[in-house]
């Protein structure tokens, strides 16, 4: 066996299982869960029906690079997307259709670490777990900048060492923040382009919340926005993943891309090739139509921007909690320590959320996580309500 898989860290569901393992729920409270990042809003009947119309698409192989249709329709929501001067973004060059953004993240780290060099990948901390387990078996070694309260839960980038970005052959930025929700702006994307040119290594950011925002005049700044925004129409050295997961309530179709640099997509797409990880052709007609369409996206942030201004009111009478910049988490302080916060939640309310050290790694003694619990507001707006309520009461009821 490939001995990296020592390395591998379990799953933070794993993490929980194992916390709430032997609890007694309460049976007169209907379960609610707010622990997985799943969408729970429904899929586009639209999109539903091009895959109904096309199952007849099962008798053929589709293409690791995809149809030209779907890279020309993923090119050009990017540009509008993303104001980027029309035709920088070519969907011959510059687009790799991916299932998936978790797919496409652990298959371009195998792609483009070097194991033979002492490489890190660099992540924020907390960090979308994949980040990690894709460098470890890559050969890489993960190394974790710290987001906090202190730093607006951005990493503080003028206070990462210089060795730090000698050996540094990935940095991943997620943006809008999982689980924080911070939106790294422009100046900051600037700075990061700046070190990867003068360390020479790839800035991956990871943008799959980038739809999820509450105010529709101020949609989150993306990589490639700004390289458009500084002349960097190459996109030399970024690349950036998307996803129909959130964006479209489609987390089932196993759709996104990665879009950027066109030198680091060609190896990507060679690499590809041997993964076998084409994106069956009815999926990828749906996927067309689901990124041609925006009204249900306003209609889905609609949604969210509902529960947020219902949910964040009640929790703020008993704990610690800001609106975030984009996405769909809550990211509180507890009143306890995290583990102990969501494991007698669950026993004493039937509401379910992450400890917010399973998300994060501790680094000098630091964990950025502890003290604070992840809440995904995926969950219809009248449970999210009643979840908000049975928490407000929990916190109540166990005040020291």
């Amino acid at each position: 066996m490939n001995p990296n898989l020592d390395r591998l860290h379990p799953y933070p569901f794993e993490k929980l299982a194992k916390l709430k393992a032997g609890i007694s729920v309460p049976e007169h409270l209907a379960p609610i869960s707010l622990g997985i990042g799943e969408p729970k809003h429904p899929s586009p009947a639209f999109v539903k029906q091009v895959i109904a119309d096309n199952l007849d698409k099962l008798a053929n192989y589709p293409t690791t690079r995809g149809t030209d249709e779907l890279r020309q329709a993923i090119s050009q929501w990017a540009t509008r997307r993303f104001d980027l001067k029309p035709g920088s973004l070519s969907a011959s060059d510059h687009v790799v259709p991916v299932n998936g953004t978790r797919e496409g993240i652990f298959s371009l780290v195998q792609a483009v670490v070097d194991a033979s060099k002492h490489g890190t990948v660099v992540s924020p901390n907390p960090f979308y777990q994949v980040y990690e387990g894709a460098a470890f078996l890559s050969g890489a070694t993960p190394v974790y900048l710290p987001c906090d309260g202190s730093n607006g839960f951005i990493p503080d980038f003028d206070q990462v060492p210089d060795d730090v970005w000698q050996n540094c052959q990935i940095l991943f930025l997620c943006s809008p923040g999982n689980p924080s929700g911070a939106v790294i702006p422009r100046e900051t994307l600037i700075k990061v382009i700046e070190l990867a040119d003068r360390y020479n290594f790839i800035v991956a950011s990871d943008e799959c919340y980038s739809e999820l925002y509450p105010d529709e005049s101020q949609p989150p700044e993306g990589l490639l926005q700004t390289c458009a925004a500084i002349g960097r129409d190459d996109f030399s050295r970024c690349v950036v993943f998307h996803s129909l997961s959130k964006r479209s309530n489609l987390p089932g179709l196993r759709s996104g891309f990665v879009a950027g640099d066109a030198d680091i997509l060609k190896g990507y797409l060679k690499y590809r090739t041997y993964h076998g990880c084409a994106m069956p052709i009815h999926n990828q007609l749906a996927s067309i139509t689901a990124w041609q369409d925006e009204d249900h996206v306003r209609e889905n942030r609609a949604a969210y921007r509902a529960k947020f201004e219902a949910v964040v009111p009640i929790l703020r009478e008993v704990m610690s909690v800001d609106y975030p910049d984009a996405g769909f988490y809550l990211w509180p302080e507890t009143p306890m320590d995290d583990e102990t916060f969501a494991r007698e939640l669950s026993a004493q309310q039937n509401v379910h959320v992450l400890p917010g050290r399973y998300l994060s790694r501790t680094v000098d003694g630091h964990n950025p996580g502890e003290n604070r619990v992840r809440m995904a507001l995926v969950a219809p707006l009248e449970e999210c309500i009643e979840a908000a309520k049975r928490i407000a009461e929990f916190v109540k009821a166990n005040k020291a």
